[in-house]
């Protein structure tokens, strides 16, 4: 039996804040886990401001504002050390923040994995999980499927509501996954437009119209056409979804809103089984408007994880990658992200 007791670090595309967990992983004949403590750490509006118009930035900018985060990111982790008096630990594994995905030309950019974030907290790190996986020719992305395929195996397939959807389907022989469309990161900035960070519970949505044209010419970009293996960043939102959305600004926010719930839904409904067992993770979960609409689409049995799974789902499978890269297992696999072979991926930085 291995034991191993891993913080895990993640901030997703929605940014809400910093995820931390603590977790113990225990491996017998198959691998559990117990979350032992778990926080989000809010970023300052200065900082999300600037995480905000990340992808608009050069690549020189971006790595001076990497250095920035790197320390800002350290100090959170001491401070969430510092706060549940943890003191045995193995490593810290980072994911970071996606500042630039750009797999289609070989590129992605994850602040807050620089050697920085290892000797400011005095801890070996791994961090960086995808820019090998990209030199690989793969997308990079999606990575959470492997964890669920350890930690979750009694499911069939899982959705993740963050910043964008995406799907993981563990039945066959291979693991698929793909990111299906973008959420939170469409209906917060439409949410902010009138003063919320969020529309809780999507009930702003819900009093909302269907704007029909708008719906039909989201339903037929491109992206939803294309096979697996594929993924979804900021910069395709700024090219595809916002400009569509501007044509039709002189509709009320909750039009607007609902037009993007009832597509996000469809989108995903498209994307599933009707026999399949689906696990639904990330904020979204909390939309019950959107949850409705999902359930109203499929016949899928739709399962909502519990809280903490909801909102540190993607710390805990990010520690538990830094597990696998820590044991030389592969935590890629060509299947989900298109690379030219399954891997190990990471980088491990050791104190000295």
């Amino acid at each position: 039996m291995k034991n191993f007791n891993v913080i895990g670090v993640m901030s997703g595309t929605s940014l809400d804040g910093v995820d931390i967990v603590y977790v113990k992983f225990i491996q017998n004949e198959s691998w559990s886990f117990k979350i032992i403590n778990s926080k989000t750490y809010k970023y300052e509006d200065s900082t999300a401001d600037i995480l905000n118009d990340i992808s608009k930035k050069t690549l020189e900018e971006i790595k001076e504002i990497d250095v920035v985060y790197s320390k800002m990111l350290a100090k959170i982790i001491n401070e969430f050390i510092d706060e549940f008096s943890i003191n045995k630990i193995d490593f810290v594994s980072s994911h970071g923040h996606t500042a630039i995905h750009d797999p289609s030309n070989l590129i992605t950019y994850q602040m807050g994995n620089l050697s920085t974030l290892s000797t400011e907290i005095n801890q070996k790190v791994i961090c960086d999980f995808r820019v090998q996986d990209v030199k690989l020719g793969g997308e990079g992305a999606p990575l959470v499927p492997v964890g669920e395929k350890y930690l979750f195996h009694e499911y069939d397939s899982f959705i993740n509501l963050g910043g964008f959807a995406n799907i993981s389907n563990h039945k066959g022989e291979s693991l698929i996954a793909y990111d299906i469309c973008p959420v939170n990161i469409v209906l917060n900035n439409l949410s902010k437009k009138i003063g919320k960070d969020f529309d809780d519970k999507g009930s702003i949505a819900s009093s909302g119209k269907l704007i029909i044209n708008l719906y039909e010419e989201l339903e037929k970009l491109e992206y939803y056409q294309l096979d697996p293996p594929k993924s979804l960043g900021i910069e395709w939102v700024d090219e595809y979804i916002f400009p569509l959305i501007n044509k039709y600004f002189d509709y009320p926010i909750e039009d607007l809103l609902n037009t993007l719930s009832n597509h996000i839904a469809n989108q995903i409904s498209n994307n599933l089984k009707n026999l399949d067992k689906v696990l639904v993770s990330g904020g979204g979960a909390y939309n019950d408007y959107l949850i409705h609409l999902i359930r109203s689409k499929t016949d899928s049995e739709i399962i909502i994880s519990s809280k903490n799974i909801i909102e540190f789902k993607e710390a805990l499978i990010f520690a538990f990658l830094g597990v696998l890269r820590n044991l030389n297992i592969n935590n890629c696999y060509s299947s989900v992200t298109g690379a030219s072979k399954d891997h190990c991926s990471g980088k491990i930085f050791l104190l000295n």
